[in-house]
């Protein structure tokens, strides 16, 4: 089954708009990476300072293709032809799960 990667974000409070437009202008670059099932960014709603990037896989081995390769590229120069910039988090922790169990819901 899949597996799920999310990244934990520590985001002071004047950094959150920075984080989300970065996001947004990032738009379609993991959309399209072999084995990428599905992307999320969970803003907080109250009691943290942490957003949570929820990324789905097929694979491991699709995850770090990706973390190799378009990722990487994207963090080091900033995005899409964007000078590097100073990141909007202040930390980070990555946590990793494989799906045991799934359902959506019914149809009809």
């Amino acid at each position: 089954m899949s597996i799920v990667k999310i990244n934990v974000l520590t985001v002071p409070e004047e950094q959150r708009e920075v984080l989300e437009k970065r996001f947004a202008s990032r738009a379609g670059t993991v959309e399209n990476s072999d084995g990428f099932e599905w992307f999320e960014l969970l803003r907080p709603v109250e009691g943290t300072d942490q957003y949570l990037v929820y990324t789905r896989w097929r694979s491991e081995e699709d995850f770090q293709a990706w973390m190799e390769g378009p990722m990487k590229a994207a963090h080091q120069r900033g995005g899409e032809g964007a000078p590097q910039q100073k990141p909007a988090a202040s930390g980070s922790t990555l946590w990793s799960f494989e799906v045991v169990q799934q359902t959506g819901p019914k149809q009809g």
